[in-house]
């Protein structure tokens, strides 16, 4: 069962990796949320699968009767995937005020935005006394 998972993680880290690589700011997000779900089902896979029992112990047992699924690397996944969620909604957010205001995603359109003298407007109280 874990060769398949670590193939599949290899292939969406893989994949990942291209679109960050991209001069694309669209497709780095989509990569970065490539490369976040092949690192959580990554943990999922290192944190051994098993079909146990929850890991529930009952109140007559000092330990858990028989194999039981280790909740740690589900809870560090869920908190993972919320915070993941969050960072690519801002991102996206970013990304669409960019478009709205330059018209490009594009990062050499972009940088060429950055490198363009703009004119300063000279105030009085900037003026140096004479």
């Amino acid at each position: 069962m874990e060769t398949p998972l670590a193939l599949t993680v290899g292939v969406l880290f893989a994949c990942g990796l291209y679109l960050v690589m991209q001069r694309n700011l669209l497709r780095f997000v989509f990569g970065l949320l490539l490369l976040s779900g092949s690192v959580n089902l990554l943990i999922f896979t290192v944190g051994r699968l098993t079909r146990g029992a929850p890991a529930f112990v009952p109140s007559e047992l000092s330990t858990p009767p028989g194999d039981v699924s280790n909740a740690l690397p589900q809870a560090l996944i869920l908190t993972a995937i919320v915070i993941g969620f969050g960072l690519v909604v801002f991102a996206m957010i970013l990304l669409l005020r960019t478009y709205e205001r330059l018209g490009t995603v594009k990062t050499e359109e972009l940088s060429a935005h950055l490198e363009a003298p703009r004119p300063v407007p000279m105030r009085h109280d900037d003026e140096a006394p004479a």
